[in-house]
């Protein structure tokens, strides 16, 4: 007999993440009340046991097993395609669920029809927000990130308006681009869309797919209908350097596919030039700096509770708890700071 379809199909990508995604899926199970799911988890072969954690402790996941650790976007585009729900929740392994999440959010988007994606409010492992929404940047906002200018002048207003530090987090409302961490697409926008741009192997596939969306008219939506602590590149920290040098192509193959910063090849080589610079810029900062984690702009967790919640994750999974405090929407209670990330910072 054949299974009617879920409403939902979350897909969670991961890699060598096994004391955060153990905590997440406990999260999701603990929290999923009132819609129906599947849970696709497609692991790159993770040399920490992330695989066989999942089979053995969450038999009813789809578990996939990828010979080795495939980029972000063809692990998503993975999960999607296997996707039988009406709706696929992109979820970051690095993600808790406090409250239940996705009742709201498949409900948001049955009462709006004109939404081809959506996201939710993100908060920080302390219980702040965590600003994950950003405009589409110009030439003008490109050179001044290249020379760290929101650091410098943290009340810039064109580098405010493009890091949305003003942005009201407490109404729904139209975005240019908002982060895939917690991703909920349509179905009918993927089949008519496509999937995420597998020519990006971590950096990109988020700002390409909602340039994407907004070039053809599509709706993108921030719902503040529920929270979702997000502990912030907990994959992309693992090997810092190598996520600073995908990041510096990741731009470079953007601007000259998708024409994000002009035409012209005047255009797209200072912008080689200028990534390249920033590039090295962060190499320079990883070495002087004792803050060694990739995301870091405005609004992100501050080191100090990033490291705290990492550390009471993997103090669980050692212990072999599945049921932690880490899902609290106040994990650790040290005040968040300005200091922190864009997108592609």
């Amino acid at each position: 007999m054949t299974k009617s379809a879920p409403d939902l199909t979350v897909i969670i990508p991961n890699y060598n993440t096994r004391a955060l995604l153990r905590n997440c899926l406990e999260s999701i199970y603990r929290h999923a009340e009132g819609v129906s799911l599947e849970i696709i988890c497609v692991d790159g072969n993770s040399p920490d046991g992330s695989a066989d954690m999942v089979a053995a402790n969450f038999p009813e996941v789809i578990l996939v097993r990828n010979a080795s650790n495939e980029s972000y976007a063809r692990s998503v585009n993975q999960g999607i395609r296997m996707a039988r729900g009406q709706y696929a929740c992109l979820l970051d392994s690095d993600t808790l669920l406090v409250e239940n999440a996705f009742k709201p959010m498949v409900q948001f988007m049955e009462e709006h029809p004109e939404v081809a994606v959506c996201g939710p409010k993100l908060l920080n492992p302390d219980g702040s927000v965590q600003h994950h929404i950003r405009s589409f940047a110009g030439l003008g906002v490109f050179f001044l990130q290249t020379l760290n200018w929101h650091k410098v002048f943290p009340k810039s207003r064109l580098m405010n308006r493009y890091y949305n530090t003003d942005f009201d987090y407490s109404m729904a409302q139209p975005v240019q681009c908002i982060g895939t961490s917690v991703y909920m697409i349509r179905r009918s926008t993927w089949e008519t869309v496509g999937l995420l741009d597998e020519r990006f192997r971590w950096a990109m596939p988020d700002l390409a797919y909602n340039y994407t969306l907004h070039r053809l008219g599509y709706k993108v939506y921030y719902t503040p209908c529920t929270e979702v602590v997000h502990l912030s590149g907990q994959t992309a920290s693992q090997n810092v350097l190598k996520a600073l040098r995908e990041q510096c192509q990741g731009l470079i193959d953007f601007s000259d596919a998708y024409d994000y910063f002009g035409k012209s090849r005047i255009t797209k080589a200072v912008v080689r030039f200028g990534v390249r610079i920033r590039y090295y810029t962060k190499v320079l900062g990883y070495y002087l700096s004792s803050d060694k984690r990739v995301i870091k702009g405005p609004g992100a967790p501050k080191k100090e509770v990033a490291s705290e919640a990492k550390r009471m994750v993997a103090k669980a999974e050692l212990r072999g708890c599945r049921n932690t405090d880490i899902d609290k929407k106040r994990v650790v209670p040290v005040q968040s700071g300005s200091d922190a990330a864009s997108m592609s910072d």
